[in-house]
């Protein structure tokens, strides 16, 4: 076999397998439309960051309330859930919500004082939860780089607005089935512990 007759063929095979896989490609770029049995599903994940000045109109789930914490100017916490997971951290969840006829902002003592907390903005980070069995005081936890493990961004909300809100803890003792959660500028409230 000659080199030529060689080349010929091996730029002939390449030309085959570029087209070949063009083709599978573009085979694969094809939309489809979605199937009409199963229902459209969207990610609604909450967003740290972003600002609680338009809030929520969504009608909200039933839900079994906690704890009501009332602050300054018909912003109310509405505790929903308190839970242990298996790592030993303790998640609250809730909404904050302005019951006023007018906006309200949400006050800066929530971030509570320290400086790593309050430099990433308004948030829930002065949160804190007394454990009277053991004698303890617990504070929201903190990344590494001093951000609190809360809900953040926070800034204000519109009259009848809700947002929804979180906190992480570390979590107390298994015999702990009680603790009084406390955030600045908002009445404590006690909690029962799942």
């Amino acid at each position: 076999m000659n080199a030529r007759y060689a080349r010929k063929t091996r730029s002939g095979v390449v030309a085959v397998a570029i087209t070949s896989v063009a083709l599978f490609v573009a085979g694969c770029g094809g939309e489809e439309k979605p199937s009409e049995n199963k229902p459209a599903t969207t990610s609604a994940a909450p967003q740290q960051g972003s600002s609680a000045t338009q809030g929520s109109q969504e009608p909200e789930e039933p839900t079994e309330t906690l704890a009501v914490l009332k602050g300054q100017k018909g912003l109310e916490l509405a505790i929903s859930s308190a839970e242990r997971d298996a790592g030993g951290f303790l998640t609250v969840k809730g909404r904050l919500r302005n019951s006023s006829e007018s906006v309200s902002a949400i006050p800066a003592q929530t971030s509570g004082d320290e400086t790593e907390v309050v430099k990433h903005g308004t948030s829930l980070g002065g949160a804190t939860f007394i454990d009277s069995v053991g004698k303890k005081r617990y504070y929201v936890l903190r990344d590494t780089d001093g951000r609190p493990l809360t809900t953040i961004g926070l800034d204000s909300l519109g009259p009848g607005k809700s947002t929804a809100v979180f906190m992480q803890f570390p979590a107390p003792p298994a015999n702990t089935t009680e603790v009084s959660l406390q955030l600045p500028t908002f009445e404590p409230a006690t909690l029962k512990l799942s």
